[in-house]
């Protein structure tokens, strides 16, 4: 009887000790807070966004028969002029729509360097904390952010075409480099698979010099088997 008195103390104590630990967490942060909190972090970074469709179920909210890229698109053809780093503007924008997807541009504040996920992890694990920011999207993309190389040479660098088309995309399944005319999604974006974009570095790490980071990212991709860098983004 004395040794199951011991265990049945033995438990209450554990019992206990879990409630306590249980009443020490904080409560867990509502989402729809926890979206606009993720949205102005990169707001606050200085990243210019713009509202982009989302999914419905497995659909896009574009409600585009066929769309080439479903909830990874802008809302509006006039993004870029709609692409904002106003805290109140972003504010109502979720508001009026609670699951907004959203999209930065590129070639203006930054540039992306975006590689296959397996690549990226390896890319991240040897750069360290010369790495800024970057961004998971699913389970298939990195996007490492630099600073943008576009208004330096205007013969150097160029609009990039290939990733403001996203149906073009599968085309190219190697390393892109997205600056002038090109987005990317943003945290907390949703994917219609059921994955979402999340922060691997955050917003606030600063932006690296996107030529410091392509030496890693290339060998990364030569090393994963994916399409190698286009001759010409070498140039310079």
């Amino acid at each position: 009887m004395r040794g199951a008195g011991v265990v049945a103390a033995g438990k209450g104590s554990s019992w206990w000790r879990k409630l306590l630990r249980k009443e020490a967490e904080p409560p867990a942060e509502d989402p729809a807070a926890l979206r606009l909190r993720t949205a102005l972090a990169a707001v606050r970074a200085g990243f210019p966004v713009a509202p982009a469709a989302h999914p419905v179920g497995f659909s896009c909210s574009c409600e585009r028969v066929g769309c080439p890229a479903p909830a990874q698109h802008p809302v509006s053809f006039t993004w870029q002029a709609q692409a904002t780093t106003d805290v109140d503007q972003v504010t109502r924008w979720l508001a009026r729509d609670p699951e907004a997807n959203f999209v930065t541009p590129t070639g203006r504040v930054h540039d992306v360097l975006d590689v296959p996920a397996e690549a990226g992890r390896l890319a991240l694990d040897r750069l360290g904390e010369k790495a800024g920011p970057v961004a998971a999207v699913g389970e298939d993309r990195y996007l490492f952010f630099t600073t943008t190389r576009s208004p330096l040479d205007e013969d150097e660098w160029w609009t990039s075409e290939l990733d403001a088309f996203p149906e073009d995309v599968a085309e190219h399944p190697g390393l892109r480099w997205h600056t002038r005319g090109s987005y990317v999604l943003l945290p907390p974006s949703q994917l219609t698979d059921g994955g979402g974009v999340r922060w691997v570095r955050g917003p606030e790490h600063g932006l690296p010099d996107p030529l410091r980071l392509l030496d890693v990212l290339t060998d990364a991709c030569a090393e994963v088997g994916a399409a190698p860098v286009p001759e010409q983004w070498l140039i310079g």
